[in-house]
């Protein structure tokens, strides 16, 4: 994997790029949907590829060791060639169930035991063994085993789960260094800052992981219940202390707002479940603002989902008929929502690019934030 840089915005930190992988370059600043069990919920494979032209998606570590399994991973060919997706792929390493679980693992110094929430079976999550089960699932970007810590937490306690995290690096780095890829391709491995919502530790970690010298880098443990403001003030901080010729990746962030303000402070690649999650349930993101497409103010209401021109998904669906679908409990519904929201963030970041390319990204972006954001 290799990262060019290509455009820098002269009135903030924002960057385009290009990250080359086997599987395909992947042009930056990128959204990536989320397919935690090996698929995008309520999408099919073509149209995240063709509709929504996602240029990369993510698999989640823990959900697939657990199904379909490693043996059938591997038998397949890796995930790949499992679920039909020929673009790149983007691994977790369960450092986020660390956090979500907590009710089912138990956390020590070699690793985290998880108990199946399937069937109660108890799994230990190793550095080392994390790093084997990601060269199974095949993934041509694997993250390095961490805590995501919870916010609030104590000093001491953040401290001493970034000096975990710390020692758990040195033995993914080790175990990566002494194992190869095992379908024919290469892959490359990102470390993950953490220190909670602590300025000595974020600059602690943010140094440790630069000295790494890894392909790429990762934030983590923001927008995890910090105010909005903090999560920008750390993620500036650790973009100034991280290589700048290597992509940064803020990872499970999140709305459109935060995406802009992301990128403008240099973040190159973005992950969150809102757009599918959100569309389940109805909420549509759009160039003007939000709706909530169960509304009774939509009912006759027969203008695209996005009425400012722009067509993230087939022109057929307008507001009315899809409020329709949602009142009617059909499953078309939330299958529209959500290839819609993922179809507007492709959009959002694209247009991002294009802005920084052309020098015109800071005002677009002030401009964008009070829209994306506003309740219609």
């Amino acid at each position: 994997m290799n990262f060019r840089l290509e455009s820098v915005d002269s009135a903030s930190n924002a960057r385009a790029g290009v990250i080359s992988t086997d599987h395909g370059d992947i042009a930056t600043p990128v959204f990536m949907p989320v397919g935690t069990a090996g698929s995008v919920k309520a999408i099919h494979i073509s149209d995240i590829a063709n509709d929504v032209k996602a240029r990369i998606i993510l698999g989640n570590t823990y959900h697939l060791y657990l199904r379909p399994g490693t043996e059938v991973l591997r038998e397949a060919g890796g995930l790949h060639k499992f679920n039909g997706w020929s673009k790149p792929i983007l691994t977790d390493s369960g450092g986020y169930q660390v956090y979500s679980l907590t009710d089912r693992r138990k956390m020590h110094e070699q690793g985290v035991t998880f108990q199946s929430h399937i069937d109660g079976s108890r799994h230990l999550f190793s550095p080392e063994g994390v790093m084997d089960i990601q060269r199974l699932i095949g993934a041509d970007i694997i993250m390095a085993f961490d805590e995501c810590t919870p916010y609030p937490c104590e000093y001491d306690y953040a401290r001493k789960s970034m000096e975990l995290t710390h020692r758990w690096l040195d033995r993914c780095v080790g175990r990566f260094a002494e194992t190869e890829g095992l379908y024919g391709y290469s892959q490359a491995l990102f470390p993950i800052v953490q220190g909670s919502v602590y300025r000595d530790l974020r600059i602690q970690s943010a140094e440790k992981i630069a000295s790494v010298g890894a392909e790429g880098n990762a934030i983590g443990g923001l927008s995890v219940g910090e105010p909005v403001e903090m999560m920008y003030q750390f993620t500036e901080l650790v973009c100034g202390i991280l290589p700048k010729d290597k992509p940064r990746y803020l990872m499970g962030v999140g709305t459109p707002a935060n995406i802009l303000e992301g990128i403008s402070q240099g973040i190159d690649m973005f992950d969150c479940v809102m757009p599918t999650r959100n569309g389940r349930n109805g909420m549509l993101f759009t160039s003007q603002g939000i709706i909530n497409i169960k509304n009774e103010k939509w009912k006759h209401d027969f203008r695209p989902l996005d009425a400012d021109g722009h067509s993230f998904v087939d022109q057929q669906y307008n507001r009315a008929y899809v409020r329709h679908l949602f009142t009617s409990g059909e499953i078309l519904g939330p299958m529209i929502a959500s290839q819609h929201n993922l179809a507007f963030y492709l959009w959002l970041v694209d247009t991002a690019r294009e802005k920084i390319m052309d020098g015109t990204f800071a005002g677009w972006k002030d401009e964008m934030v009070k829209k994306v954001g506003t309740r219609l």
